[in-house]
């Protein structure tokens, strides 16, 4: 499971003073409130970041990074995505995961089928649904279809009965 979770990336500088605009890749936004400091990641590597000036918007965050004080410097972060650790991650309800714990968890049913490794996750309102092997199967998160789920296992195991119903596999 990876040290870091990614909770926006900054699209754009905001203002003449430096501060960025980002969109959410959380499903809580209140979760800025009060956010004095995060880990910006570039390339792979994480630095922390002081952070101050947070406001919530309809559809983004804009934000002051300590040290970003011009236009050209805020433009310099676009791409780069805004971080917390896990000891500062949003405390989830039972049986509900981060989707970049996902990524990656081998799947397989109860009957011992293997059917390779989740590599995205869908958000639909109604429910999200598993994408294994980039398409070739994709299952929908339904309590009824998840018989386990481990991440720290590195394992997603479904009901193979259920998962006949419901599963779409590629042709």
């Amino acid at each position: 499971m990876k040290q870091y979770l990614r909770i926006g990336c900054i699209v754009r500088a905001h203002g003449v003073r430096g501060d960025v605009k980002l969109e959410p890749t959380t499903d809580r936004v209140e979760r800025y409130r009060g956010l004095s400091h995060a880990f910006l990641e570039q390339k792979g590597s994480y630095t922390e970041v002081k952070l101050s000036n947070v406001r919530l918007m309809n559809d983004a965050v804009v934000l002051h990074i300590a040290g970003t004080d011009t236009v050209d410097a805020a433009n310099l972060l676009r791409g780069a995505f805004l971080c917390v650790d896990r000891a500062h991650a949003v405390k989830l309800p039972e049986h509900t995961y981060f989707i970049s714990d996902l990524i990656g968890l081998t799947a397989s049913d109860t009957e011992g089928r293997v059917y390779g490794k989740i590599t995205e996750v869908y958000e639909y309102p109604a429910n999200d649904v598993y994408v294994i092997d980039d398409g070739k199967l994709m299952v929908p998160a339904l309590k009824k279809v998840l018989h386990e789920v481990a991440p720290e296992e590195g394992r997603i195991v479904f009901d193979a009965e259920v998962l006949k119903e419901v599963g779409l596999v590629a042709d």
